[in-house]
């Protein structure tokens, strides 16, 4: 059922032009690909900063894409048009937006669009952008650190999905994009297993900025969609919300043009380096948050191991000590059974569960009895053995000695 109501949906969700406003050919003695059309703007011929491909997909389809070069660009933007375009009629925005925006373009026709091969559907949307980056990397060379994805409506749907599998990439577009596609057609707070494009789940795992473009008046997909990507970002970019705009428009407007320009020279600026920096800098946050909570702790993991006598209490015997702060770690304030044993036999419990502080190996001098085979040459602290003290191991010990931890 589910199924046979995720192919309805797909009915809905595609609307490729009929006839297609373009069709390839080849010229010359060296095969090259060109574009024919009588109803849209198109390159000429001896045109050398435009490539016309055809791709492989793994569904055995065959994509026309077009490679737009830019001799100053240091980025490559790779484009996934809107639901009811093709490359035809996109090749004069293509040529603005190279220009304007200083990038290299990489623009596809899904599968059953233009002179694409196949039907399209959900996931040949997904197998055609995959193979468009696989021939940016194996044809031009382009690493993922220096790409941009750039969704236009149900074009935001095959940019997250690959967005998010690609943690290094430079940034993500997304413009006019949907929740889902059924989210499109009602409004719905769960999703569905028949659902089609869930981006609500997907934006999620994008790790790189994402600029949201939307138009506060789209009545095809509302910009409740919009402003709801851009909250689950996990690493947003200033929102533009185009006041007035529509959903096929929102080119028009000089706001849309410098907002771009604009995302665009921060994503240039954002070197590698900083990309690391800014990671390593969310994985120490990560880390401390999961550590200790006191928030004098200087991020040393306490590690408390459970009296073997009773399940209420922790042993100190196996911590890792903070040097900084030794009032914010764990006090031991088991006094059951086990430590009287411990202190008067090794061999009643299981010696090897227990570890020594460094600072109480070197502090106290007596030795420990032969029985116990996991400390056969260290020393036993007897400040520890004779009260279980645990201050004397971070230099507060009652005798009023210092006794601080060597480095």
């Amino acid at each position: 059922m589910g199924c046979m109501v995720s192919q309805l949906a797909a009915k809905f969700a595609f609307f490729p032009p009929s006839p297609p406003t373009y069709q390839l050919k080849k010229s010359g003695e060296d095969g090259k690909l060109t574009v024919v059309s009588a109803a849209a703007p198109i390159p000429h011929a001896d045109d050398t900063s435009l490539d016309v491909l055809l791709v492989d997909t793994k569904h055995g389809n065959k994509i026309v894409a077009f490679y737009l070069r830019n001799p100053y660009a240091r980025l490559t933007l790779l484009y996934s048009h809107g639901n009811a375009a093709d490359l035809g009629q996109l090749y004069d925005l293509f040529v603005q937006l190279k220009v304007n925006l200083r990038v290299n373009l990489m623009g596809y026709d899904y599968s059953g669009y233009g002179a694409s091969t196949g039907k399209p559907s959900e996931s040949s949307t997904y197998a055609d952008i995959e193979a468009i980056y696989e021939c940016l990397e194996t044809e031009y060379g382009v690493s993922q650190e220096d790409v941009i994805l750039y969704g236009q409506s149900v074009g935001s749907g095959p940019t997250l999905h690959l967005a998010a599998k690609l943690p290094r990439l430079r940034g993500v577009v997304l413009h006019s994009g949907i929740l889902s596609g059924l989210r499109v057609l009602c409004h719905v707070k769960f999703t569905f297993c028949f659902d089609i494009y869930k981006n609500i789940n997907k934006i999620k795992k994008v790790k790189c900025p994402v600029l949201v473009i939307h138009g506060t008046e789209d009545d095809v997909v509302n910009w409740l969609h919009g402003n709801g990507l851009w909250k689950m970002a996990r690493e947003s970019y200033d929102p533009l919300w185009i006041k007035g705009g529509g959903h096929c428009n929102l080119e028009l407007y000089p706001d849309y043009i410098r907002h771009l320009c604009k995302f665009i020279q921060e994503m240039e600026s954002m070197t590698t380096e900083k990309r690391l920096k800014k990671i390593r800098q969310s994985a120490n946050q990560s880390k401390s948050n999961t550590g200790c909570t006191c928030s004098r702790c200087c991020r040393v993991k306490c590690c408390r191991v459970k009296c073997p006598e009773c399940s209420n209490c922790c042993c100190c015997m196996n911590v890792s000590w903070s040097i900084n702060c030794p009032e914010c770690c764990w006090r031991p304030s088991c006094k059951c059974c086990c430590f009287p044993k411990f202190r008067s036999c090794f061999g009643s419990i299981c010696c090897t569960k227990w570890s020594w502080p460094s600072c109480c190996a070197t502090k106290c001098s007596l030795s420990l009895p032969s029985c116990c085979c996991c400390y056969p040459k260290r020393a036993r602290p007897n400040c520890c053995m004779s009260c279980f003290c645990w201050q004397c191991c971070v230099g507060k010990h009652s005798d009023g000695t210092n006794g601080k931890q060597n480095g």
